[in-house]
């Protein structure tokens, strides 16, 4: 039987996605520092309500709250034994909110980074990855994901054991990787670098793409780098809301609701499939992008000049692949979106 993803791409030329997780849980009253999926126990009707959110805005797909669910992860909250439970609730509170929307909604169990650095740098072995992957996705799959997702990875070691957690799982999945510096991942992958991985997997993702990083200008220029390869796989685009900017007392993304509209158009001109947003995304953002992608007309493929006449300037010369455009570096942000 075909998942629901692969079914929903295979019908429509594009899908749109959610937004950020913890900026709209920080909105209802998170505390920095608190892990988010806890509240899928303490507090489920935030986490329902951060789903209706978007299924109402008009996503076609939204994340569960567990990006952090993993034991390495909650391992930092002495959660560690509770991976299965919370990416269980975390799962059914989002099939809860789906069944209910009255059109095909995709539930996309989130699994972000363990945090931890592989051997030789660091200690974390690819068997141990596995596992702790594959735990996630268990409790995932037992709360009744359609997908599992796997983003804002910058390791391609990572990667490959994300891959075969799913695998091992016997679960269709997706992966975007974080390009925030000078258009690489905190650990050098290139846009060319994830196509090249991506496609020599035993079990490649049914779309791959990007997410998080620096803000949408670069993230439209790391998906024209995907694209430029001839990738036959879908594309998934799930930038930022802007860029962070501190404002009486807590982060605040200058990205507005037509800001991010114009980002949707461009990311479907390029040629996404899965079109959404990250940290600083909220229900009106994605109202907008809804609402462009549905009556503005497609367009050429963008050029990095249209796209920065657009969207802003690139924080680097250099995707990392070779082109050169745009202005020097911000600073690498945080993940948490």
């Amino acid at each position: 039987m075909t998942d629901l993803l692969s079914r929903l791409l295979g019908e429509r030329d594009w899908l749109m996605a959610d937004g950020a997780t913890g900026t709209n849980l920080f909105n209802m009253g998170l505390s920095s520092g608190e892990p988010p999926e806890l509240w899928n126990t303490d507090r489920p009707d935030n986490i329902r309500r951060l789903y209706r959110g978007s299924v109402e805005a008009g996503s076609d797909l939204f994340l569960t709250n567990t990006f952090g669910g993993n034991a390495a992860r909650l391992k930092l909250h002495n959660a560690q034994d509770r991976v299965r439970e919370l990416n269980r609730i975390g799962a059914e509170l989002g099939r809860e909110i789906a069944d209910q929307a009255g059109r095909p909604v995709v539930v996309a169990g989130s699994m972000g980074p363990t945090g931890e650095i592989f051997e030789p740098m660091g200690t974390l072995t690819h068997a141990t990855a596995v596992e702790i992957f594959h735990e996630q996705a268990e409790g995932l799959k037992e709360g009744g994901v359609d997908v599992l997702w796997v983003e804002t990875i910058s390791a391609p070691e990572e990667f490959r054991a994300a891959a075969e957690a799913a695998a091992r799982a016997g679960m269709p999945w997706c992966g975007t990787m974080s390009f925030d510096t000078a258009g690489r991942t905190m650990m050098g992958v290139t846009s060319a670098a994830l196509v090249d991985l991506v496609e020599k997997l035993p079990n490649p993702p049914i779309a791959f793409g990007a997410n998080c990083g620096v803000g949408a200008s670069d993230l439209m220029r790391t998906v024209l780098g995907f694209l430029s390869t001839g990738t036959q796989r879908p594309v998934i685009a799930k930038g930022n809301a802007g860029i962070p900017k501190y404002h009486d007392g807590h982060i605040h993304y200058d990205g507005t609701p037509e800001l991010m509209a114009e980002y949707a158009v461009l990311a479907r001109d390029a040629g996404a499939r899965i079109i959404g947003g990250c940290c600083g995304t909220m229900p009106e953002h994605l109202k907008a992008m809804r609402h462009a992608l549905e009556t503005r007309p497609k367009g050429p493929r963008p050029t990095l000049e249209d796209i920065s006449a657009k969207l802003g300037a690139f924080s680097s010369a250099s995707d990392g692949t070779g082109d050169t455009s745009g202005e020097p570096r911000r600073e690498r942000r945080g993940r948490r979106g």
